[in-house]
């Protein structure tokens, strides 16, 4: 594997392990947080990521179009990590594609980041904020990129 492709797929276990401190033990009213017009629920930001990364992957297969079916809040959990294990696979297996590596982070990963970075501020305003952590030191690996993130090493108080 390309040492692009293997940032790229740390890059894509960040989002994981950022994404998944945002939906763990999230209140039962996070999903549906409405802070008023023009401003996307937690569960609408979800499907937007997984939008996004669904777009990242249609430069090495077809685009999924499951993306455009709004779900409930369990089953846009669910197809946001089926996207993430897709994607990791296509990045895994270097196959061939339209765009650059420097393309994909500047695009839709960069994108996708900042979008989990909203779902974490809106679990503070929800009432329940994550703990800080310092991440640095956090126990990010490639490849891993499912609901099963490890527990934070390095708590930032």
């Amino acid at each position: 594997m390309s040492e692009k492709s293997g940032m790229l797929r740390h890059f894509l276990a960040s989002i994981a392990y950022h994404a998944t401190k945002a939906i763990r033990y999230a209140p039962m009213s996070y999903p549906e947080l409405d802070l008023g017009e023009g401003v996307r629920t937690p569960r609408q930001i979800l499907h937007h990521v997984t939008g996004v990364l669904s777009y990242a992957h249609s430069f090495y297969e077809h685009y999924d179009t499951t993306y455009f079916e709004h779900k409930h809040w369990e089953g846009e959990v669910e197809h946001f990590y089926a996207v993430l294990s897709r994607l990791d696979a296509s990045f895994k297996e270097e196959l061939p594609r339209k765009v650059t590596e420097e393309q994909l982070l500047q695009g839709p990963l960069s994108d996708a980041m900042a979008h989990v970075g909203q779902m974490l501020m809106l679990r503070r305003i929800a009432g329940s904020p994550v703990p800080a952590e310092n991440f640095i030191y956090a126990n990010i690996r490639k490849g891993v990129v499912g609901p099963n993130q490890p527990d934070p090493v390095a708590s930032d108080e």
